[in-house]
């Protein structure tokens, strides 16, 4: 009886013991699973960001973008061999100088014109005017000596200006040689000092006083009207482009030589009951005396400018 008492009490003791046992079990059991469903979920978010990541569009480096720019690009032809150009110092033409020269000598002109109105006026008459002999504007304008002085300087610095333009539009001087512009009056100012001279003691000597006074007014007569008629001409050409300008070249060259033959036959006219010459021979003495020196120094001055200046 004993026995089973002790073996009740025994069992009584060792019940409790391992109960906590198993429910230790149980509980390590129930945490595994939840581990296990935590671990499932985890791996399903993974997958779930792995599966956005794939259907998004990456973002592509601004770098990129811009070499990608730059490559399509036609006008840049970045894909050919890159070209090595040496820099040169940019070549200023400035026509300042030259504009404000010309606005002087249309201002000279205006001033003139103004201050001898009655003698531009009676320039223009005269030029029209068919016939010289017994004209009372004539005498007019051999009167106004002074005046008369002042036309025939504008006439040597508008001339000058016109050999100049030429002289720079051929390209036979470079721009802003304002020494060649000197020389220029200059040789106009001695040429015609030396035809005025020589008309002169030709008249005296030969007792043609009258016919070689005569001659020297139709010659500088046709010089004014020249030089007027040159001061539109000669700012088209050293403004206005190559077409235009050489147009207007010509245009100068044909009133120039309209302007010679006009003198030639307005000198015979009034000579040719005088002088008792012929056309052959007065032309002759044109040719010699007004057209070939002209030629011959333009020749010269052109061969001594191209090598000293």
């Amino acid at each position: 009886m004993l026995k089973q008492v002790l073996v009740v009490c025994v069992l009584l003791f060792l019940v409790p013991l391992c109960l906590p046992a198993q429910q230790k079990d149980s509980l390590a059991l129930s945490s595994d699973s939840t581990i296990a469903k935590d671990s499932a979920v985890i791996k399903d978010t993974v997958k779930l960001a792995d599966s956005a990541k794939a259907v998004l569009p990456l973002p592509v480096p601004k770098e990129y973008t811009l070499n990608r720019i730059v490559a399509d690009n036609m006008y840049l032809n970045t894909r050919n061999k890159p070209l090595v150009f040496i820099e040169t110092p940019r070549q200023i033409n400035s026509k300042d100088a030259l504009f404000y020269s010309l606005a002087f000598v249309v201002f000279l002109f205006a001033f003139l014109k103004f201050i001898y109105a009655r003698y531009f006026s009676n320039l223009f008459r005269v030029f029209f005017n068919t016939s010289l002999r017994q004209s009372q504007l004539t005498d007019q304008l051999l009167q106004a000596k002074f005046a008369s002085l002042m036309f025939n300087l504008f006439f040597i610095l508008m001339g000058a200006w016109y050999l100049y333009i030429i002289l720079n539009f051929f390209g036979k001087i470079s721009p802003n040689q304002w020494e060649v512009l000197l020389v220029c009056a200059i040789s106009l100012v001695i040429i015609y000092l030396t035809k005025f001279s020589i008309l002169k003691f030709t008249g005296w000597i030969t007792g043609y006083k009258q016919e070689a006074d005569t001659y020297i007014f139709i010659v500088f007569l046709i010089n004014k009207i020249v030089a007027i008629c040159l001061i539109p001409l000669v700012i088209i050409i050293a403004f206005s482009d190559k077409n235009l300008a050489y147009m207007a070249l010509i245009l100068s060259f044909v009133v120039i030589g309209v302007m010679l033959l006009m003198r030639f036959f307005r000198s015979y006219s009034l000579l040719q009951n005088r002088l008792k010459v012929s056309k052959f021979h007065f032309f002759v003495y044109i040719a010699g005396i007004e057209i070939v020196p002209l030629l011959v120094i333009y020749k010269l001055a052109l061969l001594f400018m191209t090598k000293n200046l």
